[in-house]
């Protein structure tokens, strides 16, 4: 996918991937004629074999398959304006599988305009949201298409030295061709303050604050702190929310990991602790806590109960050959079941396709035992 200027100069592989923002030198107004148009697209295919429960494997109501794609665009205009947009389309090819596809659907996934002056880059429409700056709500690709965007206003800052700062107002989130107000049935939105700084070496420090006003009422604040010594990476992660329009009970969640690379063997340790609070640590299924185990399949969920979860990923990457991956965890809830999982997969690339094999498996809260077979390839241009 090649860089655009959405944030451009600034942010775009990060908006995009969930990745790091490297501060710039400043950019001037532009007076020349604008750059020529920038394309980006995606071509995936995914199919799932589910069991969940009482399902067999290979049920096909039980099963997700899906070809997409995804082509976007953008370009400067001109004095510092820009716009952005990208289609996305899927279809089932008729086999008629449960899931997000229903038969052959298509969608503008985003649509946005965006202005840049000096080191100052404001984007304002139908947008991605990254992972790292937006742990409370993002966006992520499921086969090769945004499972969900975000309408609002993000501004974007690197004046001061090895900061990013991120402000950010969003009023509807949207799930394919269907939006819905973030904060009931008003359009006051959700207020975000966020700032990444890398100014200690090798250390990024990451803070993000949500605001979200009546009816809905809630307050999340996030921190977390990540560094690389040598070999070793380590990491520690505070998480807070609080909904009073619903009067559920604030939550409580810290997380910590340790990790190392060794001749291409990739370890990491990951602890976490979320207290007995009934306020979810995410907007809908998205959440950046790292106590959440293998995207979300288990942990990390706020069940009313105390959880202590512990979890063991290692990946062993094979030169010329792609990477084989697996993790295990454990989720102690208080007064409840112990829910586990693990995962075993290879991530390779055939013919410019990244292409990957994984099994997955997660015994959840109500003691079923949940078994995926997931077969993908994604294409980008």
């Amino acid at each position: 996918m090649k860089k655009g200027i959405l944030l451009s100069v600034i942010a775009t592989g990060f908006i995009f991937a969930g990745g790091d923002i490297a501060p710039v030198a400043p950019v001037q107004q532009p007076t020349v004629a604008p750059a020529a148009c920038d394309f980006w697209g995606t071509l995936a295919m995914r199919y799932e074999f589910k069991k969940n429960g009482e399902y067999n494997l290979g049920d096909k109501e039980n099963n997700f398959y899906a070809t997409a794609i995804a082509i976007g665009v953008e370009k400067e205009l001109g004095y510092g304006f820009g716009f952005g947009a990208e289609f996305g389309a899927y279809t089932d090819l008729g086999l008629d599988i449960a899931d997000r596809v229903d038969g052959t659907t298509s969608e503008l996934s985003q649509l946005y305009l965006t202005y840049k002056a000096g080191n100052t880059a404001v984007k304002m429409g139908r947008q991605a949201l990254p992972k790292s700056l937006s742990p409370w709500a993002w966006s992520d690709r499921t086969a090769g298409v945004l499972d969900k965007t975000y309408e609002g206003i993000v501004v974007v800052n690197t004046d001061l030295k090895d900061t990013t700062l991120v402000g950010a107002w969003v009023a509807r989130v949207a799930v394919g061709n269907k939006s819905e107000r973030v904060n009931g049935d008003t359009n006051k939105g959700i207020f975000m303050i966020a700032m990444q700084n890398k100014s200690i070496a090798n250390t990024t420090v990451t803070a993000s604050v949500y605001y979200a006003p009546k009816p809905l009422k809630a307050t999340s604040a996030w921190l977390a702190v990540e560094s690389k010594a040598g070999s070793v990476d380590l990491g520690f992660q505070f998480a807070y929310a609080k909904l009073d329009g619903l009067n559920l009970d604030k939550t409580i969640g810290a997380a910590a990991y340790v990790g190392s690379n060794f001749n291409g063997l990739n370890a990491r340790l990951t602890v976490a602790y979320i207290d007995d609070g009934a306020t979810p640590l995410s907007l809908g299924t998205t959440s950046g806590f790292w106590g959440n185990s293998f995207g979300g399949a288990f942990g990390g969920s706020t069940v009313g109960a105390k959880q202590k979860i512990a979890r063991v990923d290692l990946s062993y990457k094979i030169d010329g050959y792609g990477k084989v991956y697996g993790g295990v965890g454990v989720d102690k809830v208080t007064d409840g079941p112990t829910m586990v999982g693990g995962r075993i997969g290879y991530d390779f690339k055939v013919a410019d396709v990244n292409a990957k094999i994984e099994y997955r498996y997660h015994k959840d809260l109500n003691d079923v035992k949940n078994h995926r077979i997931r077969v993908q390839g994604v294409y980008k241009f």
